[in-house]
């Protein structure tokens, strides 16, 4: 079963986070895809139009060490092979 439902802001936790100044929006917004392709509720902290600001992606301390674990898969592989494997994903959902 997937885990759909809302987190709870009392049991979030950081599991990337993109460097302060950092302009690389997609790289964010590829995590958070991937993250919730895989059924793991995000919460994207510091979405601002300012690009000085870092922004975080946060998820409930229970899916925190498969968030992890699937964003260090994908830095491995590359953007492309992150990429592929969310379309496979999606795929296999039928989304």
């Amino acid at each position: 079963m997937e885990n759909t439902a809302e987190p709870d802001d009392s049991s979030l936790v950081t599991v990337f986070q993109q460097a302060e100044g950092g302009i690389e929006e997609t790289e964010v917004l590829t995590v958070q895809r991937l993250l919730e392709a895989n059924g793991i509720a995000t919460v994207l902290v510091g979405d601002s139009p300012l690009p000085n600001l870092g922004e975080e992606i946060r998820v409930d301390a229970n899916d925190a060490e498969r968030a992890r674990q699937l964003i260090a898969e994908a830095l491995a592989v590359g953007s492309e092979g992150a990429e592929e494997a969310e379309l496979d994903r999606e795929a296999e959902l039928g989304t």
